[in-house]
């Protein structure tokens, strides 16, 4: 690690990495060392990178397989485009506080994991600062690992040994009925994943909630709700979180497996972009052990 200096973001996870362009980085140079810390740490953060699209795209695909929601959508032969967390309309307006796409961004600010719900789950978001507001539209994350490790042995009886079910429309309906109705919400059938997910190289356990998370096995709809908020407040008190202030050209990637974020209100008049890429898990990030394949009683 002689290469780059570490800063922590937190007392209990994440570090600020200096002295490292990430556009030298390969699957032979370099990259070794930054999954070294990205499984240590489950958050890294990198100030003023020009870091391109492409660059984007290549430093994504050494983590494992780009997820592709719109894979579905897409015409033969079109390319994929980079997902961008954004207020900007095509003509560079911005949309209204109320509208859907402002309504969806707005579903962001509960605390939740990536793709939770779909058939194979994210392993990492890198999130890249294009434009950012003067004041508002931090990024917070929150470290269900260190939450896990220090959680009363009863709150954590309660889950421990058990699956949740997650849905996509759930974090959605949380916000606007309309909006959870919307096709694109509705693309994936529930998901089952255990409570817990044990990092296959470093052992240490992880919490796996989100807002998608609507069921815990052996409780009721309404006994899970409970149970689920009293969980994220938890894991989610400030000595497990870290906000982040953006500049443009700051990455921030962070392990789905073991944090939870949120972004928060900013100006709606104000135009802001961020572009996200999640990289998919695969066996060997611990899928295995984290799928449950029964039905819901």
């Amino acid at each position: 690690m002689t290469q780059f200096d570490l800063v922590p973001l937190n007392p209990t996870f994440g570090v600020e990495v200096t002295g490292l362009n990430l556009t030298t980085v390969s699957a032979g140079s370099l990259f070794p060392e930054l999954r070294a810390l990205f499984e240590e740490h489950s958050a890294l953060l990198f100030r003023g990178q020009d870091l391109t699209p492409e660059k984007h795209l290549e430093l994504a695909q050494l983590f494992g397989p780009v997820e592709d929601r719109e894979a579905d959508a897409r015409k033969p032969g079109e390319a994929f485009k980079i997902p961008e967390v954004s207020n900007v309309l095509e003509d560079g307006s911005t949309s209204g506080e109320m509208d859907l796409k402002t309504l969806n961004l707005k579903s962001n600010f509960l605390w939740h994991a990536d793709s939770t719900f779909m058939p194979v789950p994210s392993l990492v978001n890198i999130l890249v600062g294009r434009i950012v507001t003067t004041t508002g539209g931090a990024t917070e994350l929150a470290s269900t690992r260190a939450a896990w490790a220090e959680m009363p042995a009863d709150l954590k009886a309660r889950v421990q040994g058990r699956g949740i079910w997650h849905r996509f429309s759930h974090s959605r309906k949380k916000i606007s009925e309309e909006l959870a109705k919307l096709p694109m919400f509705n693309k994936w059938p529930d998901t089952h994943w255990n409570a817990v997910w044990k990092n296959p190289v470093n052992r240490r356990e992880a919490l796996y909630i989100a807002s998608h998370s609507f069921l815990i096995d052996g409780y009721d709809e309404a006994e899970s709700a409970v149970l689920l908020d009293e969980l994220t407040a938890f894991c989610t008190q400030p000595r497990y979180v870290y906000a982040h202030h953006w500049s443009a050209g700051d990455v921030l990637l962070w392990d789905q497996r073991a944090v939870l974020h949120r972004g928060t209100p900013w100006p709606y008049e104000q135009p802001r972009k961020l572009s996200s890429i999640c990289s998919s898990v695969k066996p060997s990030d611990g899928l295995p052990s984290l799928r449950i394949t029964t039905e819901p009683a």
